[in-house]
């Protein structure tokens, strides 16, 4: 369902355009009846369709989810259950770097094609963060986020690897993005208030930003470097969509040409994991991506953790 701010702002009190002036998102899309699993189906049948593969044809499902359906077991076993692919017939497991997961993803699936340990891969994204936001605490946070899903099918070709993965760690911001509960950290028996306290999501803007200025520049140089690309060599940026605001930062940050950079914030929000395909996929659809385009994907993810990888389509 598409939801607008403006509708947001009515429904938790709010001046009439504080939403869309505070985080530059004029709608998301929230799920209603579906849940994380549906999404992931869908998104994934969609893939497999686009790429004329039957669903008995994949022997590898990597889940590159922001947040699991559950904390036990992963997520992409019960994926390939409703895709009805069969007992024994795939090997199935998730991936998590939160909003970088389905790069991680995409980099580990192509190693181990290449190994010719598996033929087909199925990687998705699915994430609803509709349902951990801070409304009551920091609505301007909760506001730039929305729901979505994409999947993509990738096989292991005899041509060279046209693919480079960079990403690098700061943990002394690990705080800064967070839902702390729902794993070992806190025990729900002994204190089951600060257990469900610690469920909505929480996030210093601040210290994110500082992480973010301090090192992303040279780290989109030497992304650019490992792949033996120039800024003017690239075709199309597709980057995380944390915010319309941290989108326009990159770019100037970056020198990137802002035509170059699939910017789709302002209208799907921080959809986690799912922005990057899902960007993916609107610029295919769009006509954007042709044959022999280089480009570069590049994020942020909660821990924190800068990621990118350059491609030749």
């Amino acid at each position: 369902m598409k939801v607008h701010s403006r509708d947001l702002d009515r429904q938790h009190d709010m001046p009439a355009g504080h939403l869309e002036s505070a985080t530059g998102v004029t709608s998301r899309y929230y799920c209603t009846g579906e849940s994380q699993i549906d999404l992931a189906v869908e998104a994934s049948r969609r893939a497999l369709q686009d790429a004329d593969v039957e669903a008995s044809e994949v022997d590898l499902i990597i889940s590159g989810c922001g947040i699991p359906y559950q904390t036990l077991p992963s997520t992409a076993p019960l994926v390939q259950k409703e895709l009805g692919i069969g007992n024994g017939m795939a090997s199935a497991f998730d991936v998590n770097s939160t909003c970088l997961s389905f790069l991680n993803a995409l980099d580990y699936a192509a190693h181990l094609l290449t190994t010719g340990s598996f033929r087909t891969a199925l990687l998705f994204s699915a994430d609803i963060a509709s349902r951990a936001l801070p409304w009551r605490e920091a609505p301007e946070v909760a506001g730039l986020f929305g729901d979505g899903a994409a999947a993509v099918v990738i096989r292991h070709t005899s041509g060279p690897d046209n693919r480079t993965f960079h990403m690098r760690t700061y943990p002394s911001a690990y705080d800064a993005c967070q839902i702390a509960a729902g794993g070992t950290r806190f025990d729900f028996h002994k204190d089951n208030r600060e257990f469900a306290e610690n469920t909505v999501f929480k996030m210093n803007g601040a210290d994110l930003f500082r992480i973010t200025v301090a090192n992303f520049s040279k780290f989109v140089d030497e992304t650019l470097a490992a792949a033996g690309w120039s800024k003017s060599e690239v075709d199309l940026v597709i980057p995380h969509q944390a915010s319309p605001h941290a989108l326009s930062h990159m770019i100037r940050l970056t020198g990137f040409d802002a035509g170059k950079v699939v910017n789709i914030a302002s209208e799907y929000g921080n959809q986690i994991a799912a922005s990057i395909p899902t960007c993916l996929d609107l610029a295919i659809r769009q006509g954007r991506i042709e044959r022999g385009c280089k480009l570069l994907f590049l994020g942020t993810s909660a821990g924190v953790s800068l990621g990118g990888m350059t491609f030749e389509f």
